[in-house]
């Protein structure tokens, strides 16, 4: 991952490597195929418990891809911001962790 985060305007962006790239697709892909079981299982009227077993799923593998993200956010933008002189960043990542831990 390339730990440089640009500021353009109020959209910050961090370049990151091709592999945690692909695996966060992949994830997200995968996600994206549930999600669609879902609403299959809704046409097709299948039972209650059945669906929201699957919500559960959907959400369990939301909280992974949002686990991954964050360590490799702390693990790099964080860090660097850090090193830097950028303590501000470890107030953005106190936000942050309220925000996900509604």
């Amino acid at each position: 991952m390339d730990l440089t985060t640009l500021d353009n305007g109020n959209i910050k962006h961090t370049q990151r490597d091709n592999k945690e790239i692909q695996d966060m697709m992949k994830r997200l892909s995968r996600i994206e195929g549930q999600v669609r079981g879902v609403k299959k299982m809704l046409e097709d009227d299948r039972y209650c418990v059945d669906i929201l077993t699957q919500v559960a799923s959907i959400q369990a593998a939301l909280n992974g891809f949002n686990k991954q993200l964050l360590a490799n956010h702390i693990k790099s933008c964080v860090c660097d911001d850090i090193r830097a002189g950028n303590d501000s960043a470890v107030d953005e990542l106190c936000e942050l962790l309220k925000k996900l831990m509604k």
